[in-house]
């Protein structure tokens, strides 16, 4: 049996092997059967990566998110798993300046100000001069870093293992009251979880915001919640997420929320298929495929 590559339409290119399918699209058992070589759906409508589990063939699943935890639950034995280093370090990166400017700035409530025509003028905290912190150096936590660097602010940053100029966790307890700006930008794992808790949120400074492009589990919801009103958090990510109408998160002072738009703009396509059409090649080349978080 000739082994086949199932790529969602939008970020695939036709070509020999290459199986491009839409979100309303069903896959025969054929192709199922067929399949290599798997990129499930990006938070789409109808998740798919449920039909790993009728691919007897497959080798590679690559996904179209960074983050890949969800994914390991449906990954069949032997198969490999690669996540999309790189793909969306621009357009999360750019909502994370966003979400910091517009807390600062006020720009969310000068919003919300506008359904009722109130013109409220005072003084808000600049970027300029601010110090930050960014925990996480992985493709997004770089990035975010790079574009904070025109914005005249003093900015450590923090991993998992000392480097050269890279604080650690242990930091923690002397960084946090010195920031008045705390980014995340790491995976969700065992070491992740939770990361943010009340002795990390009682540590920061008042008036100080948290700003989460990372996961939504990487921070504790209830720890936040007692710290609204003395912090400011600006969160892309939530948990639980979707976050539920009636969560007192929509609703308490100093809180930014978007609804998970990270890496969902226009500079997601191109980036990802450049990304898949190169681990394509490469697997129907028997070459070393890139990107990967758990070899099969």
């Amino acid at each position: 049996m000739e082994k086949v590559a199932l790529i969602p339409e939008i970020v695939g290119t036709p070509g020999p092997g290459v199986v491009l399918y839409g979100e309303d699209h069903e896959l025969t058992e054929d192709q199922l059967q067929a399949c290599g070589f798997f990129v499930p759906h990006y938070m789409g409508p109808r998740p798919n990566l449920h039909l790993m589990a009728q691919m007897p063939n497959l080798e590679i699943c690559q996904l179209l998110t960074a983050g890949f935890e969800h994914a390991m639950t449906y990954l069949p034995q032997g198969a490999t798993l690669c996540n999309a280093k790189g793909v969306h370090d621009a357009s999360t990166s750019e909502l994370a300046i966003g979400l910091i400017l517009a807390s600062l700035r006020g720009i969310d409530d000068a919003a919300r100000d506008m359904t009722s025509g109130t013109w409220s003028h005072r003084p808000h905290p600049s970027l300029a001069d601010r110090r930050v912190l960014v925990i996480g150096t992985g493709g997004v936590g770089r990035a975010i870093h790079d574009r904070l660097l025109p914005f005249e602010v003093a900015i450590r940053m923090m991993a998992r293992t000392s480097r050269d100029g890279i604080a650690t966790p242990e930091q923690l307890p002397v960084l946090l009251p010195q920031c008045d700006i705390v980014v995340i930008a790491v995976p969700l794992n065992d070491s992740t979880l939770h990361l943010v808790d009340s002795a990390f949120l009682s540590q920061m400074r008042d008036g100080a915001l948290l700003v989460n492009v990372s996961r939504g589990a990487v921070a504790d919801t209830e720890a936040m919640l007692a710290e609204a009103g003395r912090l400011r958090f600006a969160l892309d990510v939530t948990d639980p997420e979707p976050l539920p109408p009636d969560h007192p998160l929509w609703s308490l002072p100093g809180v930014l929320i978007t609804p998970h738009l990270g890496g969902n703009t226009t500079a997601f396509i191109p980036r990802a298929t450049r990304l898949v059409s190169e681990q394509v090649a490469r697997w129907q080349a028997s070459a070393e495929i890139g990107c990967v978080v758990h070899e099969g």
